[in-house]
């Protein structure tokens, strides 16, 4: 699977370990930043690449890492055709990825370890949305009215 990948300076460190972890699992993982530790970088520079190229290769997914996985869930959600969710707990992950159909996942780097990361991105790799009517309908209200903004 194409697995996009960007961090600012507080997942910095993580990132670069799932970068290895998920080419070791198989993935093909492009890492759009930062590739050099910068105390003060701003997570939109990395998470908004990552949204644009998940919405560009529509059978890719994103990963983006910031302190709380806010900031960089914000930023990526600011890009039209992306979904990201921030979740804490690896059934929140099946649950945004199968009913919200989310195609970026946004981690936090301050409040889990490397092995919570990799449990919560595993989940979101393995989880396929669910294609029932409910689900695509209302991913469809979203989709309809970004098509409404200028």
């Amino acid at each position: 699977m194409q697995i996009f990948i960007g961090a600012d300076h507080r997942g910095f460190e993580a990132k670069n370990k799932l970068v290895e972890w998920l080419q070791d699992e198989g993935h093909q993982v492009t890492d759009l930043g930062n590739t050099v530790y910068d105390a003060i970088d701003d997570y939109p520079d990395f998470a908004i690449p990552v949204a644009q190229a998940v919405v560009k290769d529509e059978s890719s997914l994103g990963l983006v890492i910031c302190g709380s996985g806010v900031g960089a869930s914000i930023a990526a959600n600011k890009v039209k055709g992306a979904r990201t969710g921030l979740a804490t707990t690896v059934e929140s992950v099946q649950h945004i990825r199968e009913n919200d159909h989310i195609n970026v996942l946004a981690l936090s780097a301050d409040y889990f370890d490397l092995d919570k990361l990799k449990q919560l991105i595993t989940t979101f790799l393995v989880s396929q949305p669910d294609m029932a009517e409910r689900h695509l309908r209302r991913v469809k209200k979203i989709t309809t009215f970004e098509s409404s903004l200028i």
